[in-house]
């Protein structure tokens, strides 16, 4: 059960935003803060040219688009705003052009409904909105809508518009693409930079920063509920004669040996952490001494029968650990301390051997 930080799916990363890329929420506060005076004023024209029925629907607009940002300001539900938003102008574009507002000039405002719906909502909105728009304009402008509708649009008109619209639908989704896909790989990017910055290069396993950070996390849990904690501190027997003996490769593999032991012997909560060099570190949240040494004893038991393969047969590798338990309001340098002194006495007393601090200097 590896305990290591594991990289972030995609799935997960699109969730994230790159910096200085505008929130979904602000862009649609903002653009709600800027289409409800617009509105207001074309309302008023209306009412200025004898329209009372076009000024009553732009204030209708106006209305809800305030009401929906009013909405997120007070329940901060992202998803609601972003539906809302969405819905309110799509019916308002649909309004604008079936109703010719402005003498029919309204509807070139059909040309920042692209854009704004693939930036607000997830690509398979956007294609599907701005297709079911595209299709409605077409429909709009076919001798079915002059029926229904009877539109002033000139056939030149339509014919541009369609044209102009389909070719702006189509490359706001080329460029939203692009968009996506480079914010993905820069949080990629950015995830992999994360992760080399916690982690051991060759085993995967935590960095003695990383680790630093984990105990200091649960002491502070410690201090806070009292629920003790354990550390493991282990060091591979003679591995400097390994590395003279058989090669650098060889005390790789051994390290890598290791490592991969502790993490098919550690539960997901435990923290493992290369310390340096061939010296490792175990953090074991909610564990006695006396459970703490039973998981020891089975890791260094598991690698004293683990033979590493070399030119001339192969070879067995042991460990010594320290084991360490915290205690009262002791710090966790004093905790490592701890530890340390009961890998020492392990080292004395012949290697291969787990021993506890309390038994050490009981």
């Amino acid at each position: 059960m590896t305990q290591t930080t594991s990289r972030p799916s995609d799935t997960k990363l699109s969730q994230f935003r790159v910096k200085g890329e505008i929130p979904v929420p602000m862009l649609i506060g903002w653009l709600t803060l800027a289409a409800v005076p617009i509105l207001l004023f074309f309302a008023w024209r209306s009412l200025d040219r004898g329209m009372p029925g076009s000024a009553i629907a732009l204030i209708v607009f106006a209305v809800l688009l305030s009401v929906n940002g009013i909405v997120y300001l007070l329940g901060r539900n992202s998803t609601l705003q972003r539906r809302g938003f969405i819905t309110a102008i799509t019916i308002l574009f649909t309004y604008l052009a079936i109703n010719a507002v402005e003498d029919g000039s309204a509807i070139i405002w059909l040309f920042a409904y692209p854009p704004i719906i693939f930036y607000i909502s997830e690509a398979k909105v956007g294609v599907l909105a701005c297709s079911a728009g595209l299709t409605g304009v077409a429909l709009l402008f076919s001798p079915l809508g002059d029926l229904v509708f009877d539109s002033p649009y000139s056939t030149s008109f339509r014919l541009t518009m369609l044209a102009v619209l389909g070719f702006e639908m189509s490359t706001c989704y080329v460029l939203d693409q692009s968009r996506r896909r480079s914010k993905l790989g820069l949080l990629k990017l950015a995830a992999e930079f994360e992760y080399a910055a916690k982690h051991d290069a060759l085993t995967g396993l935590a960095n003695r920063r990383e680790a630093h950070e984990q105990l200091e996390t649960e002491y502070q849990r410690y201090l806070r509920n009292s629920r003790g904690f354990s550390v493991l501190l282990m060091d591979i027997d003679l591995f400097k004669s390994v590395n003279d003996n058989h090669g650098h490769q060889v005390g790789d593999e051994t390290i890598v040996m290791v490592a991969r032991t502790l993490q098919e012997h550690s539960r997901k909560v435990d923290t493992l952490a290369r310390w340096g060099g061939e010296e490792y570190l175990v953090l074991l949240p909610e564990t006695n001494t006396v459970e703490a040494v039973k998981t020891a004893n089975r890791i260094r038991q598991t690698i004293a029968s683990t033979p590493i393969e070399v030119q001339d047969g192969n070879i067995n590798t042991t460990i010594s650990v320290g084991v360490a338990t915290i205690h009262g309001a002791e710090s966790v340098d004093r905790l490592l301390q701890r530890a340390d002194e009961a890998l020492y006495r392990a080292k004395t007393l012949g290697r291969n051997k787990v021993c506890d601090f309390e038994t050490t200097h009981g």
